[in-house]
This record gives structure tokens, sequence and C-alpha cells, in this order.
């Protein structure tokens, strides 16, 4: 297995055709291991691997070998944590399918305009790709029809539990035919996605790139424990005591977002708000 190239894995010329003009010969660990595997047979699945290992290629290769283009039915779905992952997911299907006559990408995700999204629905679409949240809302509109998908897959598992979408997956999930397979990508495996994979999945196939729950290596895990109401006091303590700290701070909602990004700007720090809403 050491020398296998893409080419190898059981692919269509047609998708190679796209993958060529990427750059791409050598699939990583989590490729070789799930791409024939899903090409072979219908399966549940569970893989576990760290970002930036080329799980979009992974379970977005085989999805798209299998759409079939003539049927103008949604056929998968793909949820993910953020409108920014969202957004690359769709364009490296797009990449990946370039080649590939006939088959409809459409992106859906929260601070964007629903109508466009909408009325790109109605024309059809092969593979929709979708923040949960507007998902949600687009599937109690009767706008989106995940009735006849084949495949669900839940991209970044752990990310969307802790950012609170439990509820959210376990409704759009209810939703989807009993049929269809569930492929589970995480960097860990938290007791919800436990849960789900329990719940939504029969005898899933089980993939392990790295050590199970492992964070990557040349990173420090810091955390403290704090009342909600205190969170904004030792967030500044934080950057008080590292003068020269850059970093990045996640919250639950936009509105949380806001209201951070507004208190850090008036007591003198730089802080920019890119406030792309829990959808």
């Amino acid at each position: 297995m050491e020398n296998i190239t893409i080419d190898q894995l059981g692919l269509s010329s047609d998708l190679l055709k796209g993958i060529s003009d990427l750059g791409f010969t050598v699939p990583t660990p989590v490729q070789m291991e799930t791409i024939p595997l899903l090409l072979s047979k219908k399966t549940d699945l569970v893989a576990l691997a760290q970002t930036g290992t080329g799980k979009t290629a992974a379970y977005g290769l085989p999805i798209i070998e299998q759409i079939s283009a003539d049927n103008k039915s949604t056929q998968a779905l793909i949820l993910s944590p953020t409108r920014e992952l969202c957004i690359q997911i769709t364009k490296d299907l797009k990449n990946y399918a370039k080649y590939v006559p006939g088959i409809k990408i459409t992106a859906v995700y929260g601070g964007a305009d629903m109508t466009r999204q909408i009325t790109a629905l109605k024309k059809g679409s092969h593979i929709i790709v979708a923040t949960p949240g507007r998902m949600l809302d687009l599937m109690n509109r009767k706008a989106a029809n995940i009735s006849t998908i084949n495949t669900v897959v839940l991209d970044e598992a752990d990310e969307m539990l802790n950012m609170g979408f439990v509820e959210d997956l376990n409704s759009i999930l209810a939703g989807t035919p009993e049929t269809k397979n569930v492929h589970l990508f995480s960097a860990t495996m938290p007791r919800e996605a436990e849960k789900i994979s329990k719940d939504y999945m029969t005898d899933p196939a089980r993939v392990t790139i790295g050590k199970k729950n492992a964070g990557a290596e040349n990173v420090e895990h810091i955390y403290y424990m704090v009342q909600a109401k205190h969170r904004y006091e030792a967030l500044k303590r934080i950057a008080d005591i590292n003068p020269d700290i850059y970093g990045i701070i996640f919250c639950r909602t936009r509105a949380e977002t806001k209201d951070f990004a507004n208190k850090l700007i008036q007591d003198g720090y730089k802080s920019p708000n890119h406030q792309e809403g829990q959808h």
C-alpha cells in the first residue's frame, strides 16, 4: 500500500481528470482506507481523523462516483459546522466533479440570502452541503427534500456537537430515509457522537488515522473553568498577560460574537468582528 497512487483506488476516468487538475497523485492514509471501502459496498462509517488529512476527498470522491446524474433528486447531504467549511467543501467537490457531466452541488448556510439558496434547490441538486441550522430551516420551509438521499456525511461531527447542534442533527437525521448510509468524520469521538452512531448507524465500518481522541502533537491545550458571567473578564486577563497574543475566539451565537468583539474594542483591544453566525 505504500506506493499506491490515487488512480489505483477504483475511481472513474472523469473523476480522475478533475483530481489530476488539482495535482493529486498520492492518496492520504484516510483516503486509502476510506475510498475503496465506500466504493465497494454500502456501509455506515465512523472515521476518526484530524482536520487537514484529506477527509473531504475521502468521502466526497465516493459520493460523486455513485451519483446518478439522470436522477434529479437529492442523493447526498453533507453537514459541516461552519459556513467557511461548507463553502470550502462545496468548492472542493465541484473541482473534483469538473469533468463529471450533469452533477449539481449546492451549498446552503446561515448568514447568506436564503431566497437564492431556495431557488438553487428548486432547480435540483444532487448533493447538498449545509450547516445544520440553515438546513433545518430549509426543511421546515419545505424548501429542501432529503427523503430520497442515499448518504449523509457528518463532517467534523465533534465540532458540530461542541457548537450545540445535537438537536438540529437529530431532527435532520430523523427526516432522512432509514435506508441511507451515515458517514461520520470526526477528530475525536465524544459521547454525543457515539450516541449518534448507535441511533442512526448499523454495524458501521471504522477507520482510525492516528490515535483516537489525540490532539495535534505541536499544540498545547490549556483551559480555564469559569462561570459564564466571568468569561469576558477571564478573556481580558489572558490577553493582558500575553500582550503579543494573536488568536481566534469562537462563540456559540452571532449575538455573543458581536458582544465580545464590541467589548474588546471598547476596552482598547484590536478585535475585528467576524460574526458568521451559528448556522
